[in-house]
């Protein structure tokens, strides 16, 4: 069973983790630059002190598996992106279960316009983003292979 919880200082630790392994920033940004810890201080700070969010670490029996959140947007949409950092844990249905206590929470707080944005080479997030309820609306094309596409 899936566990979301508020995001806390201690968690940079995974950020800075998560940030640095190749295969993840594969699937996600695709920004194969090496963060210096310097660099993941700033942006989990930000991360940590942005206004329009909602941040949730995922926890699968008390371990913290990744991270997904709400992010405003323009127009009264908010745009979802999630990481399950723990490789071990791929596969195996937790996502789309972050995902669904996430939509919960959004519309407890009366977010109902939501958005992702997703890489096509990523099947198995299009798979678990698409079993929760979520259409494709558009795909983009970009001057690089490594840009993602849109799904509302």
């Amino acid at each position: 069973m899936v566990a979301l919880r508020k995001l806390e200082v201690e968690d940079e630790i995974y950020f800075s983790k998560w940030w640095r392994d190749k295969a993840l920033i594969a699937l996600t940004s695709g920004n194969f630059v090496v963060l210096s810890d310097a660099e993941v201080t700033k942006y989990f700070t930000d991360l940590m002190q942005g206004v329009g969010r909602l941040d949730y670490m995922i926890q699968v029996n008390n371990k913290t598996i990744g991270h997904v959140n709400l992010v405003q947007r323009d127009k009264g949409w908010w745009e979802t992106q999630i990481v399950i950092g723990e490789k071990e844990f791929w596969g195996r249905g937790y996502g789309g279960e972050a995902i669904m206590g996430l939509i919960k929470i959004a519309h407890e707080q009366g977010v109902n316009k939501i958005f992702l944005e997703v890489r096509p080479e990523n099947v198995r997030a299009i798979k678990a983003y698409e079993k929760v309820g979520f259409k494709e609306v558009a795909r983009i094309q970009y001057a690089s292979k490594n840009q993602p596409e849109t799904i509302r």
